[in-house]
């Protein structure tokens, strides 16, 4: 068994590469299985704003980065510059650091676990999860666990939807005459949700691509809800903009963003864009009285607060180092396993044969006290010849390797 992560993430790829090889969870199962059509034993695909990242049981890693392309559509050579491919024990200390959100923008953030376990779920009911992925992630969320309950790593933890607030009063200052709008009705969208509504602004709307789904979040923030289909006619109405889907078109486009400013009169616009694939055009950023933000930009203020996770994350580190050298332990028995089955068979099968000659010996109405002695001294010797063979035969540094791995095999204490 080999195992292999492939992938690209906030530290190796900008946004303009990460939305290229993204994944929607609704086509996830389709190209899991797709994958393992090509060469790749047992997979998962973890694909999130921040990383796209293949788990992979296989012997041909640069298989899983072919796929990756062709999938995509891409020419391999334009992200091959942006690829990691982590194999063995490397592969199995990054997806424990990343569950324990070691390896996040936002460092000790606790949605990436969430996130992994859904795709793990996903993977497993796509079939593609065997015996070697199904215990690398059974023991990285058992490490995360540990690594929460045993560190402060996610003390004072500003999380993207916090850094979103921050950025709006840092250029409104209060935001209690501000409307806010926030477009899509997932995960991220919920917590930015609860963090400006927190600021008690003067509105919130969520738009959605379905109106009931989009009513069920804004209900929770006493919101409205309306149609993605309305922004066009409603974007200049807001203040702040919010956004999130899954969409892997823009949904809000240069010329649209242009009209609302017009139609604010020079009224500065908030934009933060946490979608990848991007949710609303880059050019619009050159806009003036128009302050847009990527999950990129709000790198730096997500650092706040840093110090006193950067200290837990040493002691998290030690934690998942020890976990890693458990884990190989674990996967070197398993590949022993075919040659523990072979001696166990060699070892049947001479005892079959010995037993069957004394059964032989006995039915003839041989001694049974003798037919047992030379059973046993049979067994004896058959089962000592070839190690026996191999030591008279060796020589010089060989031999003294041989003859202090029989002491150990057998326990020879003397």
């Amino acid at each position: 068994m080999q195992l292999f992560t492939v992938g690209v993430n906030h530290t190796t790829a900008p946004i303009s590469i990460r939305e290229n090889v993204a994944f929607q969870h609704e086509t996830l199962a389709h190209a899991l299985r797709d994958l393992t059509s090509h060469g790749v034993r047992e997979a998962a695909i973890l694909s999130t704003c921040n990383r796209t990242e293949l788990y992979c049981n296989t012997s041909h890693p640069e298989q899983a980065l072919a796929w990756l392309a062709q999938y995509h559509k891409l020419d391999r050579d334009n992200i091959q510059p942006y690829i990691y491919t982590l194999p063995s024990d490397e592969a199995v200390k990054h997806a424990f650091r990343v569950a324990s959100g070691l390896d996040s923008m936002v460092l000790g953030e606790p949605q990436i676990l969430g996130q992994m376990k859904q795709a793990v779920k996903i993977a497993e009911t796509a079939g593609t999860v065997g015996t070697l992925l199904h215990k690398l992630f059974q023991r990285t969320f058992a490490v995360a666990k540990e690594v929460r309950t045993s560190t402060d790593i996610g003390a004072s933890s500003l999380s993207m939807a916090a850094a979103s607030v921050r950025l709006a009063q840092r250029l409104f200052g209060n935001l209690q005459d501000k409307h806010v709008l926030f477009i899509g009705a997932g995960e991220m969208i919920t917590l930015c949700a609860e963090h400006f509504t927190a600021q008690k602004p003067a509105s919130i709307t969520v738009a959605n691509r379905t109106l009931e789904r989009g009513e069920e979040l804004a209900a929770l923030f006493n919101g409205q809800a309306i149609l993605l289909s309305e922004l066009p006619d409603r974007l200049h109405e807001f203040d702040i903009v919010i956004t999130s889907t899954a969409s892997q078109l823009p949904i809000v486009g240069l010329g649209m963003v242009e009209r609302a400013v017009k139609a604010r009169k020079r009224r500065p616009m908030f934009m933060v864009d946490l979608a990848v694939p991007r949710d609303i055009e880059p050019e619009v950023a050159k806009l003036d009285d128009v302050y847009l933000y990527t999950v990129d930009d709000l790198a730096q203020v997500v650092q706040e607060g840093l110090g006193n996770r950067q200290e837990a994350a040493l002691e998290a580190e030690v934690i998942i180092t020890e976990r890693v050298e458990h884990f190989m332990h674990w996967l070197k028995t398993r590949d022993a396993v075919p040659t523990i089955r072979a001696l166990r068979d060699q070892a049947e099968n001479l005892r079959l044969t010995e037993l069957e000659k004394a059964q032989k010996l006995l039915a003839k109405g041989e001694d049974p006290a003798a037919v047992i002695e030379a059973l046993s001294n049979a067994l004896t010797n058959k089962f000592l010849h070839a190690p026996s063979h191999a030591l008279n035969h060796s020589t010089g540094h060989e031999h003294e390797q041989l003859e202090t791995l029989l002491r150990q095999l057998y326990q020879i204490k003397t």
